[in-house]
């Protein structure tokens, strides 16, 4: 690994402490191919010409850039700058200090070989780890104990086990800032915690270090009760995020091989597609439409079914199908017929076809006979409470799973679905509301149970409001071809 190493100094309103900052940068840095960034977010007094002037004056051992923001870009903001320069100038750590010395430069040597070895992804320094030592260094009481409290709650909601969230001593690798978006993250000083949301969603490595602690006269920036808010909002929206319930493009970092974390398989927890598979008695001829990895098609092989799938890819061959087409559904015509089935599945597809409307339409066409065929088909509710007040409040986020899944470009009611349906040549015999999947949530405890027999209970009440699916069952209606062709002349 490389030893190119950006320590990047974040200064606002920093005249008085600035040179006593630069002063401490100690000189084991030199060890490295180390530079020395300072950004001044546009200060209002004279921290730009005095950080110049000591530059100048005592010749920093290192090659030194000096930026102004002509406009302020807040804590946030600045740090996005400053990590943005480090990756396109192939830093491979970035050191992040403070202007008013608050945090110990003196450092930055030891905690910046890990990175390099490639021990870590990112190394934080932390006034938290030995106990009691932030209160000796004069961290007042009220930050004290609202850093513990944070901390506690922040790592409560999203599994991590830190002992400060809220340092601003961080150093980052090149390789850590490459694989998650920080230049979504706020501008604001939630930023830190954003980016630590990143880190562990992305499964890279958060190493900590125990630093003095040390409150002088330095100002601070920060509203404590909107930074409290912040962070804990973040955190929230981050649990939620991996639970399917909002979609967050900055927290979409997970890596192959975790996804397992965020998706979990369908046919795992969807009722939907149990009370489908119930429903098919044994040894019947089934078409699973958008057959997708075959979990279907695996209980119904159990059941003595015999199985045909259409999708793009086949399914893996344990699954069990005994036949399958592979087709783009939007696109191909459909190889077999509707009437040599005796189920036709559409679990979940119906909302991803581009035209849905011409699907049902050629699918109907090609019954052949197949009145007494019951087409199953599955979709998620719009209507669903939780979309609605999401709505209420101004969001209207399609995520990676659920009703508002990304991939979506229909959505439906239990109005519209049935609707459709009659509109293509199908009778639609019967409509049932799926409860929501709480299990996915939460996972499998009693909470979820209880919440699931609850909105069982409200979905007698109203399904528009509290099913979460719509099953539709429906059969065909003759066509006009096949009526006529077996019309009687008379003579």
């Amino acid at each position: 690994m490389g030893n190119r190493v950006l320590v990047f100094l974040l200064a606002y309103n920093a005249e008085r402490f600035i040179e006593s900052t630069l002063a401490r940068l100690p000189a084991a840095l030199k060890d490295f191919d180390t530079h020395l960034l300072i950004i001044d977010d546009a200060s209002k007094d004279a921290t730009t010409a005095k950080a110049v002037a000591f530059r100048d004056q005592s010749g920093i051992p290192f090659p030194t850039t000096i930026l102004t923001n002509p406009v302020n870009q807040g804590y946030g903001g600045n740090v996005k700058l400053g990590m943005r320069y480090a990756v396109v100038n192939d830093f491979d750590a970035v050191c992040l200090i403070h202007g008013d010395g608050q945090y110990p430069p003196e450092v930055l040597p030891d905690f910046v070989r890990p990175l390099l070895a490639g021990e870590a992804d990112a190394v934080f320094g932390s006034r938290m780890m030995v106990p009691g030592d932030a209160l000796k260094g004069g961290m007042p009481l009220y930050k004290y104990v609202g850093n513990k409290i944070l901390t506690r709650l922040e790592n409560a909601l999203l599994g991590t086990a830190l002992s400060e969230f809220h340092s601003g001593l961080r150093l980052y690798s090149r390789r850590a800032l490459e694989r998650i978006p920080f230049h979504l993250n706020s501008n604001d000083f939630h930023f830190d915690t954003e980016i630590i949301i990143q880190l562990h969603f992305a499964g890279l490595r958060i190493r900590e270090f125990a630093i003095p602690t040390r409150y002088g006269e330095e100002v601070s920036h920060v509203n404590g009760l909107k930074y409290a808010w912040d962070v804990m909002t973040q955190a929230l929206l981050a649990q939620m995020q991996r639970r399917s319930l909002v979609y967050q493009r900055k927290y979409d970092v997970a890596p192959k091989g975790r996804e397992a974390l965020y998706h979990i398989p369908k046919m795992t927890f969807t009722a939907a597609h149990r009370m489908a598979v119930d429903s098919i008695p044994a040894g019947a001829r089934v078409l699973d439409i958008a057959s997708g990895d075959g979990l279907v098609g695996e209980v119904l092989a159990a059941k003595g079914c015999a199985v045909t799938g259409l999708d793009r890819h086949p399914p893996p061959p344990e699954r069990g199908y005994a036949a399958f087409h592979a087709l783009d559904l939007d696109r191909d015509p459909l190889p077999v017929a509707y009437g040599d089935f005796e189920i036709v599945l559409m679990l979940d597809v119906i909302g991803h076809l581009k035209e849905p409307e011409r699907f049902m339409e050629r699918l109907h066409a090609r019954m052949k006979g197949g009145i007494g065929t019951r087409l199953i088909v599955t979709s998620g509710n719009i209507g669903f409470l939780y979309n609605r007040l999401q709505l209420l409040f101004g969001h209207f986020n399609y995520g990676k799973r659920g009703i508002l899944d990304a991939s979506h470009t229909r959505l439906f009611t239990f109005q519209s679905l049935p609707r459709l349906l009659e509109e293509a040549g199908f009778q639609v015999e019967r409509v049932q509301a799926v409860p929501a999947p709480f299990e996915l949530a939460l996972g499998d405890t009693a909470l979820a149970r209880l919440l699931t027999a609850l909105d069982r209970v409200l979905v007698r009440l109203s399904r528009g409001l509290f099913g979460f699916r719509i099953a539709v069952e429906a059969k065909a209606r003759p066509t006009l071809d096949y009526l006529l062709e077996r019309a009687v002349r008379s003579e």
